[in-house]
């Protein structure tokens, strides 16, 4: 057992430690969001309009889904939610460790403080969503769909024809996307994801280090301690962009809205801000968002918690450590 173990501390030694941050953070996006599905579907369906369950509010929703599609109802695009969470997930944290880094090379008289975090989490949050934001876009149309009754279905989505509706699974509603939008539809409301992300992601480090650094130095390791900055750090950033994540559902879904309607609609970020402001009040722009804290408030703490976790299971040195030997590295190169 000695010597597996020794073994095993050898292997992760010996990988580079962006690897080793991008299975921490792939690990720690799949639990976290998976934990979360059933409100994230709920939420899901406040934001796009279907007013039969921003009616009928929460507990409504919970047993209308329960009792038309089952527990599986409430995992509705959850499967694309993980296959894109896993690599966004896996990119956010390791761009971030990797931007932090960079800038403290390039800058080396930057102050390691709040101000840091909040760069290096901006920059990581927009690489992450561009590299996987088709895979949102997919799991916001599979969550969007509401299987039940002929009658229910017909209400939801009166005009629209059933085999016109319902995606298959992730690859169908990729091809389909992809056929009738060509490459810009797998990004149709990209832009309000990166105007909410660089905030967001920004804010949510820049809180999280900001309260850690008030912990005592006894409590540092405190798993509880964690959870609460997290969970605070999540609240604060989401509340201060979500209008932009309802802009985002609400472009992702456009074409399915409008087919029920014949439209044919094609609006920017503004012009949809915009329209919904007028047309639904500026309530709307916060729809989902009491949902949104029950749901971020598990998800962020997990997520923080579970990724230190990770970190140290793998062996991932501490940030001091990673720094100077990136300096002892360099000093190495300039000399030769």
């Amino acid at each position: 057992m000695a010597e597996e173990g020794e073994e095993k501390n050898r292997i992760l030694d010996s990988m580079p430690v962006f690897a080793k941050e991008l299975i921490a953070g792939g690990v720690t996006g799949g639990i976290a969001k998976t934990a979360v599905a059933p409100l994230e579907r709920i939420k899901i369906l406040f934001q796009t309009r279907r007013d039969e369950f921003k009616r009928i509010g929460l507990v409504g929703s919970i047993n209308k889904i329960g009792k038309t599609e089952g527990l599986m109802g409430f995992y509705r695009g959850n499967g694309a939610s993980v296959a894109r969470i896993v690599p966004y997930a896996a990119l956010h944290y390791m761009a971030y460790e990797e931007y932090r880094r960079w800038i403290i090379f390039a800058f080396p008289d930057t102050t390691r403080g709040p101000l840091l975090d909040l760069v290096a989490g901006s920059f990581a949050g927009g690489t992450a969503v561009l590299f996987t934001y088709p895979l949102d876009l997919v799991r916001t149309k599979l969550a969007y769909q509401v299987v039940g009754s002929a009658k229910s279905q017909s209400k939801a989505v009166a005009a629209i024809p059933l085999e016109q509706i319902v995606y298959r699974g992730i690859t169908d509603c990729f091809s389909r996307t992809y056929r009738e939008s060509g490459f810009r539809g797998l990004y149709r409301g990209v832009a309000p994801s990166m105007y909410g992300i660089f905030p967001y992601a920004g804010l949510k480090f820049y809180f999280y280090e900001e309260m850690k650094r008030h912990v005592p130095a006894e409590h540092k390791k405190d798993i509880s301690l964690k959870l609460v900055c997290g969970s605070v750090a999540g609240l604060l950033g989401q509340t201060l962009t979500y209008p932009l994540d309802v802009v985002r559902r609400q472009m992702q879904v456009e074409r399915l809205y409008a087919a029920a309607k014949e439209e044919t609609v094609r609006r920017g970020t503004m012009q949809t801000l915009v329209k919904i402001a007028r047309e639904e009040g500026w309530k709307q722009l916060f729809s989902g968002l009491s949902i949104n804290y029950l749901k971020v408030v598990p998800s962020v703490a997990i997520g923080f918690t579970v990724y230190d976790v990770m970190k140290l299971h793998l062996r991932v040195p501490s940030r001091e450590e990673t720094e100077a030997e990136d300096r002892t590295t360099r000093k190495r190169n300039t000399l030769s």
